[in-house]
């Protein structure tokens, strides 16, 4: 275990062994404690495309294998990303499969993990912060708020055939969701946003797109679900973003505290979004 760590009963990545560890967003500061002591210790790391140099940097001692995937490039098959961890695991190595965000929100996490252990492979799990509670929060959008919601739906935008995901009930989630978190969902979102308003969801709901989200190019653009695509193609956005639909958007508009720290004042703003009266003196 390093020494760049608080005393602690960290635990010990063992050769034979593979940790499935989530990244985090991409701000390597929001790395877990756990996370930094495997890349501190593996032999190997298997990593995706949105695992950043400045994460990678910290395990100088490890060899790099990447296994992003993109939507639309080359990208390496789910299954043989799995048996190369179970290859790497067989020939003694301390192997660490390091995931943006979270290895089990979104992430085929738990398909690496089954396949690990129908393969006789021991495993570990760590955690990570996902992009669709932290990226919105960079953006200054809280997911929960007392005064705007009481529930939040994390849905992926798309199925394992890359299509807009038809097994979802867009009517329940339309009309149950408060708030709608959508991962991977910029290349099917006119779709969604026409699911959503057929099933009841208002044409001038908020709606906020952020793009490399935590990172220091991270954009947000503010938008309704009418104008969502739209929107998105006029400001050039690229993924991966993070979509958030509901009222808590609006929250932005005084919470958005990169702004603040750039030296821009907040809007004053009900939870709502709404104007609030002067203060009397």
């Amino acid at each position: 275990m390093t020494d760049s760590l608080p005393p602690h009963d960290w635990p010990e990545l063992q050769r034979g062994w593979v940790w499935l560890c989530g990244a985090g967003p991409g701000d390597p500061g929001l790395l877990t404690l756990h996370g930094l002591n495997a890349l501190r210790q593996a032999d190997v790391i298997v990593y995706d495309a949105l695992v950043g140099d400045g994460i990678l940097d910290w395990a100088p001692q490890a060899e790099k294998e990447y296994a992003g995937k993109r939507g639309g490039k080359p990208s390496a098959k789910q299954r043989d990303i799995s048996l190369r961890l179970v290859d790497l695991a067989r020939q003694g190595k301390r192997v660490l499969r390091l995931k943006g965000g979270d290895p089990f929100v979104f992430g085929r996490g738990g398909e690496e993990a089954q396949t690990l252990v129908q393969h006789g492979v021991p495993i570990r799990i760590v955690p990570g912060i996902t992009a669709g509670i932290a990226g919105l929060a960079y953006a200054g959008i809280p997911v929960t708020h007392r005064d705007v919601n009481q529930s939040v739906t994390f849905v992926t935008g798309h199925d394992h055939t890359g299509a807009a995901p038809t097994a979802l009930d867009w009517a329940g989630i339309a009309m149950g969701s408060q708030v709608i978190v959508i991962y991977m969902g910029m290349k099917h979102i006119g779709q969604i946003a026409a699911r959503l308003i057929d099933a009841g969801r208002s044409s001038s709901e908020p709606v906020a797109v952020t793009t490399t989200a935590t990172l220091a190019d991270q954009r947000t653009v503010e938008t309704t679900l009418a104008t969502v695509e739209a929107d998105i193609q006029a400001a050039g956005l690229e993924p991966p973003a993070i979509i958030c639909i509901g009222q808590a958007v609006n929250l932005r508009q005084a919470l958005d505290w990169q702004a603040m720290a750039g030296g821009e004042a907040p809007r004053n703003l009900d939870p709502l979004g709404r104007a609030r009266p002067a203060e009397s003196a």
